[in-house]
């Protein structure tokens, strides 16, 4: 998985203060050296690299901490800060509104999965409710509108393009009029893919941008680039004005951390990251759970999230219902692991969850609905493990882990219905959350569906 070296390296690399007695200058030193060279080897831009290093120095400040204060803690914090701030671009991008017409333009390299990326994008937008359509824009590449026309076929939407036409402009202009007049709600153009040394192809660009006047163009970043991307993601943005970026191939073996790179360079956000092929492989991007991830938080609630979007939609009413009225049982992990089979193989963590699940199924009914811990004795424990064929240290363990999550989910509802007093905006509300809970909860999105469960609670209401 891309990216995954570098979360290894970085975890290593604060792991140096673990086995340090003390945490001085020098401890501090050696970890912000491992860091800068994980960072390099990853093709993150030097002078990015080298602004971070400096960043984490000023707000570290060792002397001047006062006795009994977790060193390791504040460094941590410091190095999650500062990455969350090369991610972050400052502002929120452009969000499409249901019901009101919308032109999002798509411009990238050649090869770096924009046409793919654009079905996805519909998909995604089609799966919440929006009418999105596909204009094909791209008359320079053989066989783009034959692409666009099957991927389009696939997730049935709406399309248009030309054989005969050779204007990208006319073609795209035509596109959109067509569907604003169908009601289409989200207009998708794709665009030829280019190179930052084609200036011909470029002015191509800013004249369907100029006649189409997209709400929002995206930037599709190939995440193999390496040190190209911050040079390539800047002429972009000199071309057009780049509102947000979607990095791809997230599921291979680069290194990822070039693509990176563009947030600075088009000083717009990473919206969604592209994890292979398929339709549904299309995942909200939120900083500060994708920099936790990298520094070794989350584990198995990141994969609880997953399992839930793979609820069915007749039962995800009464997930989210369970959940905001704090009913967070061993059934309900069990179930949420059950949906997890549908998703297929998901790596990491896959062999722990197999082992909570055999030690489960030795579990009586009262066991998977109690929401006491209390109620498992150590008799029970015994003959739990007993059962599942397992040591009772992985009982135990898998206790700990829903008594975790659990706990979580306890404190996230009150946090919720406590400090967000009728703000029902996720991203305002996530900056106030640890970065740790916002992974848990699923990010954003997971954030999101709890609010309007509030929301909803809160007015005597269903679904929103």
């Amino acid at each position: 998985m891309v990216l995954a070296q570098l979360g290894g390296s970085l975890s290593r690399a604060l792991g140096l203060m673990t086995g340090a007695t003390v945490v001085d200058e020098k401890v501090l030193g050696d970890c912000l050296n491992e860091i800068t060279r994980a960072l390099l080897q990853a093709d993150v831009q030097f002078d990015m690299v080298r602004d971070m290093q400096a960043s984490v120095k000023r707000a570290v400040d060792l002397g001047a901490l006062a006795a009994g204060t977790d060193k390791r803690r504040v460094i941590k914090k410091a190095v999650f800060d500062e990455l969350c701030n090369m991610l972050d671009a400052g502002k929120p991008a452009f969000a499409p509104k249901k019901g009101k017409p919308c032109v999002v333009m798509f411009v990238g390299l050649q090869g770096s999965g924009k046409t793919t990326t654009c079905m996805k994008y519909a998909h995604y937008h089609q799966k919440i409710g929006f009418k999105p359509a596909l204009v094909c824009a791209d008359t320079f590449r053989a066989g783009a509108f034959d692409q666009l026309k099957q991927n389009a076929t696939k997730i049935m939407v709406p399309f248009y393009g030309s054989y005969m036409e050779s204007d990208p402009v006319k073609i795209a202009v035509e596109g959109v009029e067509r569907f604003r007049k169908e009601n289409c709600d989200l207009i998708i153009v794709d665009t030829s893919g280019r190179h930052k040394q084609e200036a011909s192809l470029f002015e191509e660009m800013r004249q369907v941008s100029e006649a189409t006047k997209p709400d929002l163009v995206i930037f599709v970043m190939d995440s193999s680039i390496g040190q190209a991307a911050f040079a390539q993601a800047q002429a972009f943005r000199q071309s057009v004005p780049v509102g947000a970026v979607i990095v791809t191939k997230m599921d291979g073996h680069a290194k990822g951390g070039g693509a990176l790179s563009a947030v600075a360079a088009t000083k717009s956000p990473v919206i969604f990251i592209g994890t292979g092929e398929h339709k549904d492989e299309l995942e909200d991007f939120d900083v500060r759970p994708f920099v936790g991830r990298l520094l070794g938080m989350g584990d198995l609630p990141g994969l609880l999230n997953k399992a839930r979007q793979v609820v069915p939609t007749d039962q995800q009413p009464d997930l989210m219902k369970r959940l905001m009225e704090g009913n967070f049982t061993l059934r309900l992990m069990y179930e949420q692991f059950q949906n997890l089979g549908k998703i297929g193989s998901i790596g990491q963590g896959e062999a722990k969850i197999k082992r909570y699940m055999t030690m489960m199924d030795s579990m009586t009914d009262a066991e998977l609905d109690s929401a006491d811990p209390k109620l498992m004795k150590e008799s029970r424990i015994v003959r739990i493990a007993r059962g599942s064929g397992r040591p009772v240290k992985d009982v135990l363990d898998m206790l700990e882990e829903y008594k975790r999550l659990a706990k979580m989910w306890s404190n996230v509802i009150k946090r919720l219905r406590k400090s967000n007093k009728g703000n029902t905006n996720a991203q305002q509300i996530s900056k106030s959350l640890p970065p740790e809970l916002l992974t848990q909860i699923g990010g954003i999105g997971g954030l999101r569906s709890l609010l309007n469960q509030t929301v909803s609670k809160e007015m005597g209401g269903g679904d929103r």
